[in-house]
C-alpha cells in the first residue's frame, strides 16, 4: 500500500470525505503553517539560518496533499514523475530548473 492509499484508507475509515474545493484550501492552511513556523523561528526573516520546521507540519501537509491527489483522482506517484520529468528537461535545456515566470 502506497502512501496515498494510506491516506484515503483513513480518509474513509475516520469518516472524512469532503469535496475537491476544501481538500485544495485544507493544504493551502497546511503549508500556511509551515510558512508561519519558518516565519517565527527566523524572527520574521533576520535571522534566516535559525528557520525550522515541526516534522508533524510537514506531515500534515503531506497528508494534505496526498488527500486532495486522491480527490481529484490524480496518482500523486505519476504526477510527481511528471514533475520530476518536466524539471530535468528544463534543466537540460536551460540549466535552471524554474519555469522563467
Amino acid at each position: 500500500m502506497d502512501d496515498q492509499d494510506r491516506v484515503a484508507a483513513f480518509i474513509d475509515e475516520y469518516g472524512l470525505k469532503t469535496d475537491l474545493a476544501y481538500h485544495a484550501l485544507n493544504l493551502e492552511c497546511e503549508v500556511g503553517e509551515i510558512a508561519k513556523e519558518v516565519t517565527t523561528s527566523t524572527d520574521y526573516g533576520r535571522n534566516p539560518n535559525a528557520a525550522s520546521i515541526a516534522t508533524d507540519e510537514i506531515g500534515d501537509a503531506l497528508f494534505a496533499l496526498l488527500a486532495l491527489a486522491e480527490a481529484a483522482d490524480v496518482d500523486a506517484d505519476e504526477a510527481l514523475a511528471e514533475a520530476l520529468a518536466k524539471y530535468e528537461a528544463r534543466i537540460e535545456s536551460t540549466g535552471d530548473a524554474g519555469s522563467g515566470q
